[in-house]
């Protein structure tokens, strides 16, 4: 049987160094760390480029079943919280083998497929803080302004509110659905909602209408790619794919695409929200 300790060497520690935490790095990963006040020891803290905690890490040994470690980890987070007087820390609980990622207070755990990175967590707690309810977000009519369309984005916008993340809208052919889709990411950057997005198509001819309909409603908004760039940049808030370009990002380990880089994803015609928060 696989004791904790080894647990904790062969798997934990290799998934957090792939997402660029690296164990031996103190400003960024602190093992054991003592809660002084509760004299609890947490297995991994993960800290932020401003020296605060970002997320708190519980581990269990493979043959225990990673939810074992649920309230472990949340009674870790909120204690932590209040000795250092810092916003509450996500928090992650695993078994090795499944990893699950709780927002505390704003979504319920799920499961992720890796860790994100310490740019990812920092976007995602900026987003925490900083992001306002969509109930008084206006919805700009000049990018999509009829009924149906303003009612499919308010609809959205309020199961955001919610706590909703998945939604599917069905819309026929040529009642505007790329404009819809504009006008409701238009409304959740400026209400801080999300940051990075992405438009994912299935031919390229789509791809370069999608593209000259974002320059023409969101004009301000840097996007990829523009023309030439083969390489993925990390620096636009906007980015237009087909699926086979975003699969080669995907698979090309030199570009380092993050599973977590983006808090928005359209796929074809269903918007979906994927983010972390």
């Amino acid at each position: 049987m696989i004791s904790e300790k080894i647990t904790r060497k062969e798997l934990i520690d290799q998934h957090l160094m792939q997402a660029g935490w690296n164990i031996a790095n103190k400003a960024l990963v602190v093992e054991e760390l003592l809660i002084a006040t509760t004299k609890e020891y947490i297995d991994y803290v993960l800290y932020a480029k401003d020296g605060k905690p970002l997320a708190v890490v519980e581990a269990k040994k493979s043959s225990r079943d990673a939810e074992l470690g649920r309230e472990q980890a949340k009674q870790y987070c909120q204690n932590l919280q209040k000795e250092l007087s810092i916003d509450l820390p996500f928090c992650f609980y695993t078994n090795g083998n499944d990893i699950y990622f709780w927002d505390i207070g704003n979504y319920p755990p799920r499961k992720i497929y890796s860790y994100p990175s310490r740019e990812d967590l920092e976007r995602l707690r900026h987003i925490k803080k900083y992001k306002k309810s969509l109930s008084h977000e206006f919805i700009d009519t000049k990018i999509a302004g009829r009924d149906y369309q303003v009612s499919a984005i308010r609809s959205v916008m309020e199961a955001i509110d919610r706590k909703r993340r998945d939604f599917l809208l069905v819309m026929a052919t040529g009642t505007g659905k790329t404009r819809t889709t504009i006008a409701l990411i238009d409304a959740l950057m400026r209400a801080g909602i999300v940051k990075n997005t992405l438009f994912l198509i299935d031919r390229i001819a789509l791809r370069e209408q999608a593209i000259e309909a974002f320059k023409e409603y969101m004009p301000n908004e840097p996007y990829w790619p523009k023309f030439g760039e083969s390489t993925i940049s990390k620096d636009r808030r906007l980015y237009i794919s087909t699926y086979p370009t975003m699969l080669n990002v995907i698979r090309n380990e030199e570009q380092t695409l993050s599973s977590h880089f983006f808090d928005l994803i359209i796929i074809d015609n269903s918007l979906m929200i994927c983010d972390l928060k």
